[in-house]
């Protein structure tokens, strides 16, 4: 587990998971702890895959396909969404990138042997069209720094994050989602001193009118780059996977009352 999670946090977030009222697949730290800029006061977002008890699946009325649950208490606040595997299993074939950052996030607070599987046959899931997404993504997150004021470092950091998780997705195959990582190979000086000015606190969290301008040309460079990396990119153009998370679906259900480890 990241130094970003001190052990009395991790043992709060396996007794949330423990509390949950189905069988975890695996649960995992996404948001700003996973992208490596959290702020002093950021929640912990929890996110995972249940598993639907065979008798709930079978029958005329289904059981909860995604489960939301929050806790805030003096200093810690937590945001808990799991999806059943079969939900999950539909997502990571529709290229949604939200569900395979949660499945690879190495910030692990629950896991099981189906999850170390899943992750290995989630890699047929991945296609140069998950670039869409980040593009998606990215547009919206400018547009909310463009348009506010003051204007925050928050959403600016959130559009180099996924700008450039979607290059190291589509020049690697690799999900990475820690900005700090990615820094490290793209070497944006003001990205680090991004990060650095929203852990610092609030009063460090806004820019001035004069930064708008290079950050404008970043974003659009950064957008063609990724436009560019998508088209020469030798991922798939569709997933391969479906037969073995089929597979794998109909395991875990079968087993005795749809209950793993």
């Amino acid at each position: 587990m990241s130094d970003l999670v001190m052990p009395d946090t991790l043992g709060r977030l396996k007794r949330e998971v423990a509390r949950h009222p189905y069988s975890m697949v695996f649960a995992t730290i996404s948001g700003a702890h996973l992208y490596g800029f959290p702020s002093p006061d950021s929640d912990y977002d929890l996110r995972g895959c249940h598993l639907l008890p065979l008798r709930e699946v079978v029958g005329l009325d289904v059981g909860r396909e995604t489960i939301e649950t929050s806790a805030n208490d003096d200093s810690f606040e937590l945001d808990l969404v799991t999806h059943d595997a079969r939900k999950f299993f539909g997502l990571l074939l529709k290229k949604n990138d939200y569900v395979l950052e949660q499945l690879y996030s190495p910030l692990v607070v629950h896991t099981t042997p189906e999850h170390e599987e899943l992750k290995a046959i989630a890699r047929g899931c991945i296609t140069r069209h998950h670039s869409h997404h980040y593009f998606g993504f990215a547009v919206t997150q400018w547009r909310l720094f463009d348009k506010e004021q003051p204007r925050r470092v928050k959403p600016l950091l959130y559009t180099y994050r996924v700008l450039l998780t979607g290059l190291h997705l589509m020049r690697t195959g690799e999900v990475e989602a820690n900005l700090v990582r990615l820094n490290e190979e793209a070497r944006l000086p003001h990205v680090a001193d991004l990060i650095a000015r929203k852990q610092s606190g609030p009063e460090q969290s806004a820019l001035g009118d004069g930064d708008v301008a290079f950050h404008r040309n970043e974003y659009e460079r950064l957008v063609a780059a990724l436009e560019a990396a998508s088209r020469a990119s030798d991922l798939p153009e569709m997933p391969s996977a479906r037969l073995a998370l089929n597979d794998l679906l109909v395991r875990l259900r079968m087993r005795t009352g749809g209950v793993i480890g």
